[in-house]
């Protein structure tokens, strides 16, 4: 047991709840599912107590991972509509943390980019992010977040072998 984790309770359940016919990997999608939702609102939890909103570190993040984006492609990536997206650059150009450059080959876009302090800024938040983070393992064993890394690092290695992860 690992501050609280009862791991062989869980691997009980676990394997009692997947029956003979049932598929593993479905019930890993039912799995990441519910691990999901759970996250993002701990997540937006989280930053409540700071100063950046959820939907700003994500554009700003999305700036960071793929450079310099015209405001619909941002649009597209972050799935909220271009007025919610104009709404978040222009708070986020008032802070200094972006800035609006015209497209080089297209007058009707407007390239947005991060600023250096946006950099910095972004790089604080996710070092902030990622000590919150990992709080959240400390209910499983050194071996268990150890095998977590390598099978996540597996997953993400797929996504990116796909061109779907930065």
């Amino acid at each position: 047991m690992a501050d609280g984790l009862d791991t062989e309770s869980t691997e009980a359940s676990f394997a009692a709840s997947t029956g003979a016919g049932e598929d593993l990997s479905v019930r890993l999608v039912d799995e990441f599912a519910a691990f999901g939702p759970a996250y993002i609102r701990w997540v937006k939890t989280w930053l409540q107590e700071g100063s950046v909103s959820y939907a700003r570190m994500r554009l700003l993040s999305a700036l960071h991972c793929t450079g310099p984006q015209i405001m619909s492609s941002l649009s597209e990536g972050l799935g909220v509509t271009p007025r919610n997206v104009t709404a978040l650059v222009d708070a986020l150009e008032d802070e200094g943390l972006v800035r609006r450059r015209p497209h080089p080959t297209d007058r009707r876009a407007t390239v947005i980019e991060l600023t250096p302090e946006g950099v910095e800024t972004t790089d604080s938040m996710y070092d902030e992010h990622r000590a919150a983070v990992a709080k959240l393992f400390t209910d499983l064993s050194e071996d268990e977040q150890r095998e977590l890394v390598r099978l996540l690092g597996s997953l993400r290695e797929a996504l990116r072998r796909k061109g779907l992860s930065c």
